[in-house]
C-alpha cells in the first residue's frame, strides 16, 4: 500500500502576493497585511473612553479592550487582511455649494447611494473563498463594521494609510474617501510596513470644523461631532450644538473636503455609491415633506434608513432652523408643528423661534 503524499508547505510569500492580486480583482482598491498587536492603540482607546468622548455611544465602552486583540474576537488570529475601497466621486465643488445653500440639504458622501456594508462583506467573502481555493483551506472571517474591530489602526499597520488628525485614514496616493474592511485569518503572511504620518503642521480639518469636534489631532469628542448627533445619537440634539450645524442632515464631510491629501483622492463611479433620490440636489423642505412610508420605501438599501424617520425629521428641522426665512422653510415647519413625535415637535418649535428671533432683529 503507497503512503498518502503530504501537501506541500505554503508558500506564503506567494501567498501575500496572491492576497493583493486577488484583493483587486474583487474591487478593493488598496489592501495589506498586518499583525495583531494593538497595544499603543488600547491605550488611547482606553483614554478616549475614560474621558467619556463616546457620547451615548454604549456599545464602545461595553466591548472594552475586545476591540484591540483581534485574537480574543476571533481565536486563532494571527494576521489581518485590511482593504479599501473607494466611495469619493469627483463631486467636492458641488458639496460646498450645497453647503453654502441653507435651503438644500447635505447628506455625507458615503451616504448618498447604496449601503456599503453589505456590497463590501459580500465581495470581502468572495475574496476569501477565493484565497481558500487556491491555497488551500484556513480559518478566517471577514468584517465590514460588524464587530469590535480597531479597523483604522490596523488598515494603517498594515499600509493603507495612517490615520489623520481628524481621525479618518488617509492614503498618500489616493487621499481618504474609502471604506474599509478586514479578514482576521490564521495564516502567519508577511506583514507589510505600516504607513508613515504626513500631516505635517497642516490643521485645516480641525480649524473648519463646524462644531470644533476635533479637540487635537487624532482626539474627537463625538458629542460635537455632527456625525454622531445627525446618525449615532439618540434624544434631543443639544441646543448650543444646533445652530452649528448648518444644513448638514446626515453625516458630515467638512474636515475630508479640506484635506490637502484629497486633491489625490481616486475617484470612483461605483453603480452603487451613485446619490440615489437627489440627495445630492434635494431641498430641505422636500426632504421634510417624506412621510415615514416614503421615507422607509426611499431609503431601502441606504446606510440612512437606520437613523429612522423620526431622528430624520429631527436633523432636518433643525437644518430648517438653520435655513433663510424662505415661506417654503416655514411652511414646511408649520406642517410639522403638531407631530406625533414630542422630539420633532420639540425641534420645530426651536427652529420655528429661531425664525421669529430673526423677524424681530433679535
Amino acid at each position: 500500500m503507497s503512503a498518502v503524499p503530504l501537501p506541500a508547505p505554503l508558500d506564503l510569500a506567494r501567498a501575500a502576493e496572491r492576497v493583493r492580486a486577488l484583493a483587486r480583482q474583487h474591487g478593493f482598491q488598496r489592501c495589506g497585511v498586518s499583525g495583531i498587536d494593538l497595544a499603543d492603540d488600547e491605550a488611547h482607546l482606553a483614554d478616549w473612553l475614560g474621558q467619556g468622548l463616546y457620547g451615548t455611544m454604549d456599545w464602545m465602552a461595553r466591548h472594552g479592550t475586545l476591540r484591540a486583540r483581534p485574537a480574543e474576537l476571533l481565536p486563532g488570529t494571527v494576521r489581518v487582511i485590511s482593504v479599501g475601497m473607494d466611495y469619493g466621486h469627483k463631486d467636492d465643488t458641488e458639496a460646498w455649494n450645497t453647503l453654502h445653500d441653507g435651503n438644500r440639504a447635505y447628506v455625507a458622501r458615503y451616504a448618498l447611494g447604496r449601503d456599503y456594508h453589505k456590497l463590501m462583506r459580500n465581495r470581502l467573502q468572495k475574496f476569501a473563498d477565493a484565497l481558500a481555493a487556491e491555497i488551500g483551506t484556513f480559518g478566517y472571517r471577514v468584517f465590514v463594521d460588524s464587530a469590535p474591530v480597531l479597523e483604522r489602526a490596523l488598515a494603517r499597520n498594515a499600509g493603507l494609510g495612517w490615520i489623520g488628525k481628524h481621525t479618518c485614514l488617509i492614503d498618500r496616493q489616493g487621499g481618504s474617501w474609502f471604506f474599509l474592511g478586514e479578514i482576521y485569518i490564521d495564516l502567519p503572511l508577511p506583514v507589510n510596513a505600516p504607513a508613515s504620518a504626513h500631516c505635517g503642521t497642516c490643521t485645516r480639518c480641525i480649524d473648519v470644523c463646524p462644531t470644533q469636534a476635533i479637540i487635537g489631532p487624532q482626539r474627537l469628542d463625538a458629542r460635537r461631532c455632527i456625525s454622531y448627533l445627525t446618525i449615532e445619537h439618540d434624544g434631543a440634539i443639544p441646543e448650543d450644538m444646533r445652530p452649528l450645524m448648518g444644513n448638514r442632515i446626515y453625516g458630515c464631510d467638512d474636515c475630508q473636503l479640506v484635506c490637502p491629501w484629497n486633491k489625490f483622492a481616486r475617484r470612483t463611479d461605483e453603480p452603487d455609491f451613485r446619490a440615489r433620490n437627489a440627495l445630492d440636489t434635494a431641498t430641505l423642505a422636500e426632504l421634510f415633506a417624506w412621510e415615514e412610508e416614503e421615507f422607509l420605501r426611499r431609503t431601502e438599501g441606504s446606510p440612512i434608513r437606520r437613523s429612522g424617520h423620526e431622528r430624520w425629521l429631527r436633523n432636518i428641522a433643525v437644518a430648517l432652523g438653520n435655513a433663510p426665512g424662505h415661506p417654503d422653510t416655514l411652511a414646511a415647519l408649520h406642517a410639522r408643528a403638531s407631530h406625533d413625535s414630542a422630539l420633532v415637535r420639540e425641534h420645530v418649535q426651536w427652529a420655528l423661534q429661531q425664525h421669529a428671533r430673526l423677524d424681530n432683529g433679535g
